[in-house]
Order: C-alpha cells, then structure tokens, then sequence
C-alpha cells in the first residue's frame, strides 16, 4: 500500500492513493496533515442557495456543549478541547486524555499545534505590507524574489495567487517526507530532530508536478506559504516568525501563540498522536518535532482562547486596515468534481455557508494535532482542537471509512455555531469533517 501525495503518481493500479486534491482538476496537493474525510458539513444548506444572514443564534446551551464534546471522546478520540464564543458570552470545555499512557487529562487552555490556521497570520503580515506600499498583491514573485520560481512562472506568478493558491505549484510535503510515497511512517519517525529550511521546501514543491497554470484554479499547497514567508523576509529585513510574532501575534495580544524555537510545545500541553490511517497501529506520538518543515504555513502554536480573540479582532477590523481586510476576504470559489461549491477561499482567509450564515476562519492539522477555528460576524466563534489525526480506516476499495467521531465532532461544531444538533436525515446520511482544506480522496 502506498499513500501518494503532492501530485506524485506510479504505475502501480493497486496502489492507495491518499492526497489533497484540486477540486477542478482532479490533482494533488498534500496538506499539513491530511483530514480523516472528504464532505461537506452535514447541516451546510446546498451550494446554490443564499446563506443566511449571519448572526449571533441561539445563546450557548452549555450543557448542549458539554454533552455533544463528550460525545467526540466517546466516539474515539483521545482527547479534544474547545471554546465557543457568542458575543461577551463564552464556554470553554475539553474532554478526554493527553496521554493514553498516564492517563493525564486534556483541560480547554492547552497550547497546541494549530498547523495551517498559520496561514492566516502570514497573510496578515504580507497585507500589513501590502498596507506600507512594500509589497503589491498582483506584482509577480520575481519582482521580490529574482530567480526563487525559475523561468517564465516566476513571472506568472502573482504574490495574490501565493495567498489564495491559485499558483499552481505543487506541494513539498511528499519530497519533505518521502517514506510517505511508499505507504510507510518512516520518514515522520527519522526526520523528527531535523532542521529544514524554507528554500529546500519551496525546491521540493517546484520539483512536484504544477497543478496548474497560474490563475487558473484553486489547488492548496502549503509551498505557497513558505514561498510567503521569504517574501516577507525580503520586504521586512527580518526573519518571518520573529516579524508575524512582533507584528501580528503582539498586536493582537495573544499570550499563549508562538513559533517554538526547539522541537517541543511550549507550556501545558497534550500528546499528538497519529494514526496515518491505521498505518501506525497504535497511534503514535509526535508531539516532540521540530517543527521547520511546516515554518510560515503551519507551525505556529496556540491555544483555542487565543484563536478566538485573534479571528475576532482581525474581523473587526483590529488588525488590519479596512482595505486590506477586504482583499483578504476577496474570494475564489473551491468547488468538488461534481462543480458545487464546497468553500470560499480568499487570502489566508476562507469562508463557510452553513445554516444559520457564513463563518470565516482557517483549519490546520500537522502529524497527530488537528484544530478549526471559525467565526461569524454577529460575534459567534468556536476553536477547536483534537490530539488524534487521521483515525479512519480504509475499505477494500482504498476508501476512507467514517468514523463516529467524524458524527460526533459535526454535532458539536453544528451546537457550537447554530446552537442546534444536525438534522437526523443529515446525520445519518454523510459525516461532517472539520478540515475542508485538507480533503483527502483515495483510490485504488
């Protein structure tokens, strides 16, 4: 069994192919950690129909919370923590282990590997430069960066294109982790103290099959980030962490965010433990990593408290000027192989339709650590976080089985946001993932 990501193709027809993919044009681009299903949300109306106005719902019903959290632990999963907002209202709970092994529990203020929700602070740094006149959205990379994307491309490809990836380059975490291709853990287990820099990743990821022309569709690949944070190196003169922690983290105020600089989590903190679906039997822990191979698009930590204050002051306009908000929230369609409309992705930045109106927010997930965050402009928010990451099984055929926590999770996100439980129609028909960017088709 092999697991291919990042467009990385064999001959061998029996092989499983596990990859994200570009809804458009059926290629692969691998994400920070792979979701356990490809869906849409079980209580989303239908693309076609006009979201809801959005607003504040229902109050929080804390017992609701507390009861559909447990659920997901019940369910399977180790370990899961949330905070819910509903303007000045709030509800913080967390239910599960740490550690399977001590027993140790999980409790709401972790610190937490949130992977590509880090997307959204690189944005934002890049549009604070864009905002200083040092950076245009629409200028080709090689403007800044002469010679990093070779020939022709580096002139195709717009800074805007980087953030809301339409680059078309591919994605390095197939050449960053090469076992990967062979169906086998082991790269994750022999690259875990090495250091990596943002110029080999983004050769990985130019070295992988293009999804794509420049501008012509929506295909995500976290080389695009990384490619991001070189830029801001080049307008800024300082090293990317150390400008997003001064500059967006400070401004914001979070406490509890950060861009280690060792292998380890800093503060209280859980396991993280990977599955790789069933390929690592039992899950293992990777939540000592050194964590340079994911740099400005996923390596950030934080907790689920300090998502939400970050997400609801960068939609009020606390982080960023108005015009740039703007252009983060100018989005491109992301659509399924049947043409509907599964998100809206802008810069950093993507939107959600669901039932009761439109979120805004980011998923992440790295090797044993997933995490959403989500918010609506009438004041509603939820972050969450598991300690658990690609739990499923494959059938017969290579496709990915649900699992009751895919259930149990989209009935604490439907309680958390809508202050509802999913329709039992919807329920019993398709799970609901929390990770839309990180979508996962397997063939065999």
């Amino acid at each position: 069994m092999k697991i291919i990501m990042s467009g990385f193709r064999t001959e061998e027809m029996t092989e499983v192919m596990v990859f994200m993919r570009s809804p458009r044009r059926g290629s692969a681009a691998a994400g920070l950690g792979l979701s356990a299903v490809l869906t849409t949300w079980a209580f989303a109306p239908p693309a076609t129909a006009e979201p809801a106005p959005a607003g504040t719902g229902p109050g929080l019903d804390r017992g609701a919370l507390r009861q559909t959290l447990e659920a997901v632990h019940a369910a399977g999963m180790h370990g899961v923590y949330s905070g819910v907002r509903d303007g000045r209202s709030r509800w913080d709970g967390a239910a599960g282990v740490a550690d399977v092994e001590t027993g140790r529990p999980v409790h709401a203020g972790m610190r937490h590997r949130v992977g590509s929700i880090t997307k959204t602070f690189t944005a934002v740094a890049v549009l604070q430069q864009v905002e200083r006149g040092r950076i245009e959205l629409d200028a080709p990379v090689a403007r800044y960066l002469p010679g990093l994307i070779p020939g022709e491309r580096g002139e195709k490809v717009t800074v805007r294109m980087l953030l809301n990836h339409t680059s078309g380059i591919g994605d390095y975490v197939a050449g960053a982790f090469p076992s990967l291709v062979q169906g086998s853990p082991q790269s994750l287990d022999d690259h875990r103290f090495r250091r990596i820099g943002p110029r080999e990743l983004v050769a990985f990821g130019l070295a992988a099959p293009a999804t794509g022309e420049p501008g012509q569709g929506w295909s995500y690949s976290n080389t695009n980030y990384i490619i991001a944070g070189l830029l801001l190196e080049k307008a800024t003169g300082t090293e990317a962490d150390r400008y997003i922690t001064r500059h967006v983290i400070a401004k914001a105020g979070l406490r509890n965010t950060s861009f280690p600089r060792t292998p380890y989590i800093p503060g209280p903190n859980s396991k993280a433990y990977e599955a790789l679906f069933g390929l690592i039997d039992p899950p293992r822990d990777y939540s000592v990593y050194d964590m340079s191979w994911a740099g400005t698009a996923g390596a950030l930590v934080s907790t689920m408290d300090d998502l939400n204050r970050f997400y609801r002051l960068l939609l009020g306009g606390g982080i960023l000027a108005p015009a740039q908000l703007a252009q983060m929230q100018a989005t491109v369609p992301v659509t399924d192989d049947q043409g509907n409309v599964v998100m809206h992705y802008g810069l950093g930045l993507y939107a959600q339709d669901t039932a009761c109106g439109r979120f805004w927010g980011h998923d992440g997930g790295v090797f044993g650590m997933g995490t959403f965050s989500l918010s609506s402009s009438g004041g509603r928010q939820l972050s969450v976080g598991i300690n658990l990451m690609k739990y499923n099984r494959l059938d017969e055929n290579g496709a990915v089985v649900p699992h009751a926590i895919d259930f149990a999770l989209g009935a604490h996100m439907s309680q958390a946001l809508c202050g509802q439980s999913p329709a039992p129609a919807a329920k019993a028909q398709r799970p609901w993932s929390p990770f839309p960017t990180q979508q996962v088709r397997v063939k065999r």
